[in-house]
């Protein structure tokens, strides 16, 4: 009993070691579980023990109390099923026995008891699914059975389970525990025990080693642990809301900026210029005044573009050749040149008493100033943005 007791001392140490270096961890890195369903964190176990039975009847008999005597000490076996509720409370049902040796007689028996696990390691250190070893206190109650007397007895028993991980589906087991049975179970409650308390009853200890196997989905999900939230000290939130004020000053500064740009007209450029002050040609075919190529209307809108935008005013210039038709003729075509290219700069949105028209009919093939060659070019009309 001694030893077991020392043992039982030693593991306690152990584990307030591994609770302190818990509470040095950061407060944040707290975490609960989410419970699992019925069908999850279920487990077996198989083990074999060395027990000895220390039987009322050995009151005043002045017999050793080592465990080790071949009197009363003999190897058993033991199976059982449990299931774990959250990552420190489960429970077992553990069936113990067949072979039992008290003050040197042998007898067959069974011990059956259900236990409350409580894993102290998941506990006081927070969940670890890959924690190697596990600290785990049992207790319980049950009945058992001596099969050659035919004698029934309740008892309890304490104990507790070493848990040694091996993988997620395996881990081995060192467990010591106390069985203490009523009505003097192996002494067949023939003995008159008076007030003692030990050996008022019948007890066994055991030292057990076995294995443990996880059937079905293992481990626990994490769910944030709404104290460890909570402890973000005022200071920090007051700096994320310091943050946050100075983000939305900069926003601001910078949507007042855009807009300012947006509103102020675009800098005129030496090559915009050079642009708006170079005429741009539209072309008909000969004798025509609908425009020969509606491409040649795209750089005309650049140009309607630039008029909306700086309510500029634009010349345009109707032209014929004189190689074809009469005087007469070339000057009214050259008017309707003109006016063609004025609707459409109307329809781009150009104001009309923004758009003056010219008309200088048939090109002189030997002026060098308006004529251009080929021929066909000076059948045309100009556009050019012309100062206010």
């Amino acid at each position: 009993m001694k030893k077991l007791l020392m043992v039982l001392a030693i593991a306690g140490v152990s584990l307030t070691s591994m609770a302190q270096e818990t509470t040095e961890a950061n407060a944040t890195e707290k975490y609960s579980v989410a419970t699992n369903s019925f069908w999850s964190n279920w487990f077996v176990q198989g083990g074999v023990q060395w027990s000895a039975v220390y039987a009322s009847a050995e009151h005043g008999q002045g017999l050793s109390k080592s465990p080790l005597k071949s009197f009363r000490s003999n190897p058993q076996a033991s199976v059982a099923i449990g299931k774990w509720f959250t990552p420190g409370l489960g429970l077992r049902t553990k069936v113990s026995g067949i072979w039992g040796k008290a003050m040197d007689q042998s007898f067959k028996y069974w011990n059956i008891q259900e236990q409350a696990l409580f894993n102290l390691s998941n506990m006081l250190c927070g969940y670890n699914p890959n924690r190697v070893y596990s600290f785990i206190p049992f207790l319980g109650f049950g009945a058992s059975r001596n099969m050659n007397t035919n004698n029934y007895s309740m008892g309890y028993s304490v104990g507790l389970l070493n848990q040694f991980r091996v993988c997620k589906r395996a881990s081995i087991n060192l467990e010591l525990g106390w069985n203490r049975f009523e009505n003097d179970f192996f002494s067949g409650g023939r003995i008159d025990n008076g007030e003692r308390f030990w050996d008022s009853h019948d007890n066994l200890l055991y030292a057990e080693v076995g294995l443990t196997i996880n059937l079905g989905k293992t481990g626990w999900s994490k769910v944030p642990d709404v104290d460890a939230i909570k402890a973000l000290s005022q200071s920090q939130i007051d700096a994320l809301n310091a943050q946050l004020a100075d983000s939305k000053s900069e926003n601001d500064r910078l949507k007042t900026m855009l807009a300012e740009a947006n509103n102020k007209p675009a800098p005129v450029t030496e090559s915009m210029k050079e642009f708006i002050t170079t005429p741009v040609s539209v072309f008909f075919n000969c004798g025509k005044t609908n425009v020969a190529n509606l491409k040649d209307l795209v750089n005309v809108r650049a140009l309607a573009n630039y008029a909306k935008a700086n309510d500029s005013k634009i010349q345009v210039t109707g032209y014929a050749d004189s190689a074809t038709g009469t005087p007469a003729g070339n000057q009214k075509l050259s008017e309707n040149r003109a006016n063609q290219v004025k609707d459409e700069l109307i329809k781009m949105g150009v104001k009309a008493e923004n758009i003056k028209t010219a008309f200088n009919g048939g090109v002189d093939t030997a002026s060098t100033v308006d004529n251009l060659s080929p021929l066909q070019f000076n059948r045309r009309a100009t556009v050019q943005i012309v100062e206010q």
